[in-house]
């Protein structure tokens, strides 16, 4: 994967050359999709519960040109030909290929997986017939991090291929077409949140979420304006929501609302007592319904311009995500503590768990702190070195 270095235009425009040294011939144009980070409401999405994400300034691009057998004597007219920059084992290229036609779960794997499933839900549920295209992606999203680098890659070839074949598809319906595209494609049974993040994110803001309606705020979220970053802690612990804990966790979550008499969590009132559930059920119910709370009190106060005032909230999920969730993991509790006790306003885990980044807000004076006492936290522990860097709520997905 590419560094942050660059400008978006340039590592577009450097994109756009490699493609043609690839595949002979100039693409018909270049795309973004950001990843996300969660800043609260971790594990309601699935529930038709809130959430408040935002897009950060960090990348997948694809340079895209759909292709016809006339365009490419010998090769079938359906053939999706596949390169992206993030090669294993020092190699150039990581290449793929399928066909568009007969695509079925399990028909493509690892990255090129997440283009097919997009291919697979246009025609599964939008009727789209794709033609055979070639797609050369980049990005500046770490994988395994918790910041939604699949998600960013779905929504990078849907937005292309949306554009270029003139579908005219808003940004809902290509949340919920990448969202069963994760979900019976790829078999990640995750929610809504990523993809909408991606797709309606706006730079200074984060992006409060129905997900049971899909009605979205952009809620002002002016980090700089009140001396603060966010830094992400990228534990380096891969996590994969295809694994068997993100499905038991909702699995647990149907158990709960169906022995409460609600159709999903969302609907749970407030005190209702969980005394009926069993014990691990009720943790799972019990950390639902306290964390769309929790969302609901962030917008409140970023509304009030209280900024900091959101610091305990986010301490307080991350406390529910491991202790009632249990999706938390050593490197993530010693991130979130670590970075407290060295100035941080609050953190907490970022994403589905098992692995992948902690966030913390922090004053901009703290930065040089708190990143020394993680670091120094980590080795003492022998763990791998995290990664440590900022992000700032950045724009949706659309063409560069």
């Amino acid at each position: 994967m590419s560094t942050c270095t660059s400008t978006l235009q340039e590592r577009a425009d450097t994109l756009a050359r490699r493609f043609s040294e690839v595949f002979g011939a100039a693409p018909d144009g270049v795309w973004r999709a950001p990843g996300r980070v969660n800043l609260i409401g971790e594990h309601t999405d699935y529930n038709n519960g809130f959430v408040l994400p935002f897009a950060i300034d960090r990348s997948a691009l694809v340079a895209v040109r759909l292709r016809t057998a006339d365009s490419e004597p010998g090769t079938e007219a359906d053939v999706v030909r596949l390169a992206s920059t993030f090669a294993p084992d020092g190699a150039d290229l990581s290449r793929a290929q399928f066909r568009t036609g007969g695509l079925e779960p399990g028909s493509a794997d690892g990255w090129a997986g997440y283009p097919a499933g997009v291919v697979y839900a246009l025609a599964q549920q939008a009727g789209v017939s794709v033609p055979g295209f070639d797609l050369l992606l980049d990005s500046t999203v770490p994988v395994g991090a918790g910041l939604s680098s699949s998600h960013a890659v779905e929504v990078a070839v849907i937005v292309a291929l949306n554009d270029l074949l003139g579908l005219g598809l808003d940004a809902p319906e290509m949340a919920r077409l990448t969202q069963y595209a994760e979900n019976e494609f790829v078999g990640a049974p995750t929610g809504i949140m990523d993809q909408s993040a991606s797709l309606m994110g706006r730079e200074g803001g984060a992006l409060f979420l129905d997900c049971r309606s899909l009605e979205s705020e952009t809620v002002p979220l002016p980090l700089a304006d009140h001396g603060l970053e966010v830094l992400v802690i990228d534990t380096r612990v891969v996590h994969s929501h295809a694994d068997g804990g993100y499905s038991a966790r909702r699995n647990a979550c149907e158990r709960g609302a169906a022995a409460l008499g609600v159709q999903s969590l969302r609907d749970v009132p407030e005190g209702t007592s969980l005394d009926g559930l069993d014990e691990e059920t009720r943790k799972r119910v019990r950390h639902v319904t306290a964390e769309n709370q929790r969302v609901l009190q962030v917008v409140e106060e970023l509304r009030a311009d209280n900024v900091r005032g959101i610091g305990e909230l986010l301490t307080a999920s991350h406390v529910s995500l491991r202790d009632d969730f249990e999706v938390s993991c050593p490197e993530l509790d010693l991130a979130v503590d670590t970075a407290r006790a060295a100035g941080a306003l609050g953190s907490r885990m970022t994403g589905g768990g098992f692995g992948g980044s902690a966030i913390a807000l922090i004053r901009q004076e703290d930065e040089a702190d708190v990143r020394a006492a993680v670091l120094a936290a980590f080795a003492a522990q022998d763990f791998a070195e995290p990664a440590l860097f900022t992000v700032l709520p950045a724009d949706g997905a659309g063409r560069v």
